[in-house]
């Protein structure tokens, strides 16, 4: 295979020369599996995340004079979160026999399986490809697992054009080059299922600056960071549409016929500490566009970013960055360009919802589905809970299909309803809770990382820490009489966001050990933007932090507002003043004024009121933050 070499003037990151010298993401990993090391080299352990693997070490075991306790995470690649039972059965043994024992579901409706030693990565690799599974493109600098809602209804034909185009988008956007086959499996193409016609035709035409034979989409050099793509119904918002770089939302005529999708682009949560060219953003509303165009429109917008990101600062190379730099307008004409015909307009649509599709469920044909709450998405057996053995009983015994979820839980569907009662049994058995009254409310809506031992990017514990954190936010919540309040609570082990902390009601985001930046201001929808409230939080003071603000929330919360949007309606500086001034529960001495609940009211004209709820739905803040900033600047404070 002939490569385009990089030109030697081009000051590139280096990832990208590791990506020109690979032949393909062949070398030096292809060499490097059949020697007797422990470990990858950095240029091997670069290209093992287009396979679908990373390398970390644990660091619990670290011991000085020691070598690294090197060991693989393996994702899997599962657009819409679908696993067949064959495939999930696989998985589990697999995590027995090679890894962890435990499996991990991801924030992105996929599975990993940590602790496999660098001697098994091969038959791991190759047994979960011969049942009915993948890990291509889990990692790296291509499109990630394609997301799209996990509810299987059968009655409601958006849901099944969701799931049918993220798997089919995911399809379109497979490397063609060959490596992972010919690594894991000898050559042989192993494929779980005939890719779709219009698909195969749609890779074949190279969009943009490219002319590859190879990699007709993504070019030699594939993008300059990883890809993020989503699919959604109208008013779903069970997978974080506004995170992503590329989502898409079923639009369909009243007969249920799928019309088109209106697209949205440039999200991305990964930032750096101190670094304020980094930055979390929201997806910006695109246009609309044609079903029969569905496939060129994915083409021209990753060729975008193929052909515009930024190759030399792998930092500020998501597609975000461009969008922003270039604006939305610009974004779109070049995009147009490539696509070869104008965008149409954005359509109307109802207000988002989050759902998580726990507990017992209709289908809408006659059968049921269930939704299993997985703590931290970790499936694992202990002395309290033998999750991973209720479920290999029940998909071992009835043969039943999973999805799984962006909030990192579980769902068993096309269950007969003459099985229910036996299902539970087995759940009750093994102590699984499937009652969504009886979940904490805090954990049932909390997600975090796996972040320490084994993640390298971790500055601090997250799955770990959570539980024990939550537990003590309950308390305290009942302490000062809101007992039961729904709080999203997000958590990671450093910046980079893997369970999407900046959309978040409270997101802790790891700065140092045991302590935390705290984020507020998220929505219970997640379609706003949180913001950093407070730089270092030690876990020993989270009562004293948190209790001034629950007890202002109480005190000063208008009729149905959730925490999060309290905390952006009333503005970081009452919070902070109302804390300063806070002697314990005693709301009367602690109210500030800006918290008080007789806020003055002033009206404006119909046409003001009209364009100010524009912005307001556009960029999702509340109107009144909007005017406070407006007559800040008009003050000149």
């Amino acid at each position: 295979m002939v490569q385009t070499p990089i030109s030697p003037s081009e000051k590139l990151s280096k990832v990208e020369y590791i990506k020109d010298r690979s032949n393909y993401l062949r070398e030096p990993l292809a060499t490097e599996l059949l020697n007797d090391s422990t470990h990858f080299t950095e240029d091997s352990i670069q290209l093992l995340k287009f396979h679908g693997s990373y390398q970390q070490d644990n660091r619990d075991h670290r011991a000085k004079g020691q070598e690294k306790d090197y060991q693989m995470m393996l994702r899997t690649r599962t657009p819409g979160g679908f696993v067949p039972w064959q495939l999930y059965l696989v998985l589990d043994k697999l995590a027995d026999d090679y890894g962890s024992n435990t499996l991990r579901a991801t924030t992105r409706q996929a599975f990993q399986l940590h602790g496999i030693l660098k001697k098994d990565l091969k038959t791991v690799l190759s047994t979960i490809i011969r049942n009915l599974g993948s890990t291509l493109t889990a990692c790296g600098d291509v499109n990630r697992n394609v997301m799209a809602p996990p509810a299987p209804f059968r009655n409601r034909p958006e849901y099944d054009y969701a799931r049918d185009y993220a798997s089919k988008i995911a399809d379109l956007l497979t490397p063609q080059c060959g490596a992972y086959y010919e690594m894991w499996v000898d050559g042989e193409k192993i494929v779980s299922g005939e890719e779709k016609p219009e698909v195969v035709a749609a890779r074949k035409n190279s969009c943009g600056h490219s002319h590859n034979d190879i990699e007709p989409i993504y070019g030699a050099h594939y993008l300059p960071r990883k890809f993020k793509i989503s699919v959604t119904v109208p008013g779903d918002n069970s997978i974080d549409i506004y995170a992503d770089d590329l989502s898409f939302v079923v639009i369909t005529n009243d007969q249920g016929d799928l019309e088109g999708f209106n697209v949205l682009a440039g999200g991305g949560l990964g930032r750096t500490h101190n670094k304020e060219a980094t930055f979390t953003r929201l997806a910006d509303h695109i246009g609309y566009v044609d079903k029969n165009d569905i496939y060129d429109l994915v083409k021209a917008i990753v060729a975008t970013q193929r052909d515009f990101g930024d190759r030399t600062n792998r930092s500020h190379s998501r597609m975000k960055y461009l969008i922003h730099e270039w604006g939305v307008e610009k974004f779109k004409a070049k995009v147009e360009e490539y696509f070869g015909k104008k965008i149409a307009t954005f359509k109307p649509l109802p207000e988002w919802k989050y759902a998580d599709y726990l507990g017992w469920n209709e289908q809408g044909d006659g059968k049921l589905f269930l939704g299993i709450s997985i703590e931290n998405g970790r499936i694992k057996d202990d002395d309290k809970l033998q999750l991973k053995t209720a479920l290999r009983k029940i998909v071992q015994q009835y043969n039943l299909p999973m999805q799984l979820t962006g909030s990192q839980n579980v769902i068993l569907y096309e269950i007969e309803p003459s099985l229910k009662g036996q299902i539970q049994a087995i759940l009750e058995e093994h102590g699984v809770i499937t009652d969504t009254h009886k979940i904490s409310i805090l954990t049932r809506y909390a997600m975090a990382c796996p972040a320490l031992p084994t993640c390298g990017l971790a500055v601090t514990e997250s799955e770990r820490a959570i539980p024990g954190i939550l537990e003590r936010l309950e308390a305290l919540l009942t302490k000062v009489r809101l007992k039961d309040e729904k709080i999203v609570i997000r958590m990671t082990g450093c910046p980079n966001g893997c369970a999407r902390p900046y959309l978040a009601e409270i997101g802790f985001v790891g700065s140092a050990p045991e302590k935390y930046q705290i984020w507020l201001g998220g929505t219970p929808n997640q379609t706003a933007l949180a913001a950093p409230y407070a730089e270092k939080v030690s876990v020993s003071e989270l009562e004293s932090f948190f209790e001034p603000l629950f007890v202002n929330f109480r005190e000063n919360r208008q009729k149905g507002e959730s925490f999060g949007l309290f905390c952006g309606r009333v503005g970081f500086e009452n919070l902070r003043e109302f804390a300063a001034n806070y002697k314990g529960d005693t709301p009367k001495k602690a109210k500030s004024r800006a918290g008080r609940k007789h806020q003055h009211r002033i009206g404006v004209p119909d046409e003001f009121y009209d364009r100010l709820k524009q912005i307001s739905d556009e960029q999702k803040r509340p109107m009144n933050q909007l005017v406070t900033e407006a007559l800040q600047k008009y003050f000149g404070e």
